[in-house]
C-alpha cells in the first residue's frame, strides 16, 4: 500500500485555502488541483465634464480683447459688435466666438464639433460662465440693484441698459496684466527684475567690492580681510622691530564693512490720455495702454513690493482711478487737459514718502484744454495754444522742484508736438519715447527697469 500523501492529509479538513485572494488550492482526499485567478480591470473611455476641461486662463486670453476694449470700432475684429457692453448676452455671444476660432488640440475640437452638433454648446456655455464666476473671474451684477450699478467714474465707462450685467474683478485684470507682462519680458530678452538702482551706497547682504570703515548703525557685513589687516597694522605700528605674534587683537577701530548698492523705493504715476484722439486715425492706441499700465502694476506689486503705483486719467480734465477700473475704461471726453493730469499727479506723489518719484504720461496729442481759476475749461484744438502751452510749462516746473521725474511716451510725431516733448524733457530731466502702440510696452519696461539716463527718438 502506498505511503499517504502527507500533504493531503494534514489538509484533508481545508476542502478550499485561499491565498493572497488571486491563489486557490483545490484540496481532496485522492488529489490536489493548484488554480491561479487574476484579477481583472475594465478600461472605458473617459467622458468627463467639457467645462472642467477648458483652461479658463486660455478663455480670458482670448476674450482680452473684448474685455479691455476702448470703444475702438475695428472692423476686423470678432467683438465688434459688442461695443464694449458688458452684458450677460454679450459675454455669452463672446464666449461661443472663443470656443468657435480658438486654438484647441484635434481631440478637444472634435468634441466641441460634437457638441454644437447635439446642440449642446449654450449649456457648455452657461456652464464656463459658472465656473469663471465661482473662481472669480468675473462679478455678476443682476439688474434692479442700484449698489452694482457702474460709476462714470476714470472716463467713459458705459451706461446702463436694464439688462444682467457682469463685472470684470482684480483677479481677472492681475491674470491679464501677468500676461501682457509675460509677453512684454519674452520680447525683451534676458531681464532681471531686481530693485532700483541708485548712485549711493550703503552697507547690506549685496556686495560690489568697495570697502569703508564701520559706522555706528551699519548693517555688520564684515570684510575679514580689512579688518584683518587694519589690526595688524596697527600691531606693527606699536610693536616697532618685532615679529608678528599671534593671537592679534581686533578693536572696533579695525572693523570694515562691505558696502552695497543703496536701492530705492519708487513712486510712480501713470498718466493715461483718454482724449478721442487715442481711439482715432483708424489705430486704437488706448488699448495698448490700459494693457501696459496692468502689465506695470503686476511687475510692482511682485517684484517692487516698496513701491506704488496710481493711475491718472486725463482728457477734458483729470482724474485718479483704481486699477480695478481700468479694464472699462472707455476713450472720452474730447480734448487734452495735460496741465491738470500733472497737476493730479504732483499732488498724489507730494502725499508719497519716497525716494523717488516719477510720473510715465503716455499720450499722443497736443495739450488743447486748461481749467481756469474759476473752474471752467478753456478749448482750443487747433494749433499749441500759447496760453495752454504755458501754463502747462509752469506745472511741469513745479514737479521739477518736487523731485518729480517726468517720463513722456509720445505716440505721434507731430514736428510740434516733439519739440513741446523735448522741452517737458529737458526741464525735468526726463526722457522722451517716440514710440507706436505695438512698440510702447517694450519701451516702457526698459525704461522701468533699467533706468538709464537716455533720450530714444
Amino acid at each position: 500500500m502506498p505511503a499517504p500523501n502527507v500533504f493531503a492529509v494534514a489538509l484533508a479538513f481545508l476542502p478550499v485555502i485561499p491565498l493572497q485572494g488571486n491563489l486557490l488550492f483545490t484540496l481532496s482526499h485522492s488529489h490536489f488541483t493548484l488554480v491561479l485567478t487574476m484579477k481583472r480591470t475594465t478600461y472605458t473611455k473617459y467622458n468627463g465634464d467639457l467645462a472642467d476641461e477648458l483652461s479658463l486662463e486660455d478663455l480670458m486670453q482670448q476674450l482680452s480683447d473684448y474685455l479691455l476694449d476702448s470703444g475702438f470700432q475695428n472692423p476686423y475684429s470678432q467683438f465688434q459688435e459688442m461695443n464694449g457692453d458688458f452684458t450677460m448676452d454679450n459675454l455669452r455671444e463672446a464666449l461661443r466666438q472663443a470656443l468657435e476660432s480658438g486654438d484647441f488640440d484635434e481631440s478637444m475640437r472634435e468634441r466641441l464639433e460634437q457638441m454644437a452638433a447635439d446642440g449642446k454648446i449654450e449649456e457648455l456655455v452657461d456652464q464656463l460662465i459658472n465656473r469663471m464666476e465661482q473662481q472669480e473671474y468675473i462679478r455678476i451684477d443682476q439688474p434692479g440693484d442700484p449698489s452694482n450699478s457702474p460709476s462714470n467714474q476714470g472716463g467713459d465707462v458705459g451706461e446702463g441698459s436694464g439688462q444682467a450685467r457682469f463685472e470684470v474683478t482684480d483677479k481677472a485684470l492681475d491674470f491679464l496684466g501677468y500676461k501682457t507682462l509675460q509677453d512684454l519680458m519674452a520680447s525683451l530678452g534676458r531681464a532681471s527684475a531686481g530693485r532700483h538702482d541708485t548712485q549711493y551706497q550703503a552697507t547690506g547682504v549685496e556686495a560690489n567690492g568697495s570697502i569703508r570703515p564701520y559706522e555706528f548703525g551699519d548693517t555688520l557685513n564684515l570684510d575679514p580681510n580689512a579688518t584683518l589687516a587694519a589690526a595688524m597694522t596697527d600691531h606693527a605700528a606699536d610693536h616697532p622691530g618685532e615679529p608678528l605674534s599671534w593671537p592679534i587683537e581686533v578693536d572696533y577701530k579695525h572693523l570694515h564693512v562691505q558696502q552695497s548698492d543703496y536701492q530705492s523705493s519708487c513712486a510712480t504715476v501713470v498718466m493715461l490720455d483718454c482724449s478721442h484722439s487715442m481711439i482715432l486715425y483708424g489705430e486704437d492706441r488706448f488699448t495698448p495702454a490700459k494693457r501696459v499700465a496692468m502689465a506695470l502694476s503686476h511687475l510692482i506689486r511682485t517684484q517692487y513690493p516698496g513701491d506704488t503705483l496710481n493711475l491718472v486719467l486725463f482728457h477734458d480734465s483729470a482724474e485718479e482711478i483704481p486699477v480695478s477700473q481700468l479694464a472699462r475704461v472707455k476713450v472720452g471726453p474730447h480734448y487734452t487737459n495735460t496741465r491738470e493730469g500733472l497737476r493730479m499727479a504732483r499732488s498724489i506723489l507730494n502725499r508719497q514718502r519716497k525716494e523717488m518719484k516719477q510720473i510715465v504720461m503716455i499720450t499722443d496729442g497736443k495739450p488743447s484744454a486748461l481749467t481756469l481759476p474759476d473752474g471752467r475749461i478753456y478749448k482750443n484744438a487747433f494749433g499749441l495754444d500759447p496760453l495752454v502751452i504755458s501754463e502747462t510749462l509752469e506745472e511741469v516746473s513745479k514737479c521739477r522742484r518736487s523731485g518729480i521725474m517726468i517720463n513722456t511716451f509720445m505716440l505721434a510725431t507731430d514736428p510740434g508736438l516733439v519739440q513741446f516733448v523735448q522741452k517737458v524733457s529737458a526741464m525735468c530731466r526726463g526722457k522722451a519715447y517716440f514710440t507706436t502702440p505695438e512698440t510702447l510696452g517694450n519701451y516702457l519696461m526698459m525704461d522701468f527697469m533699467s533706468r538709464k539716463m537716455k533720450t530714444v527718438h
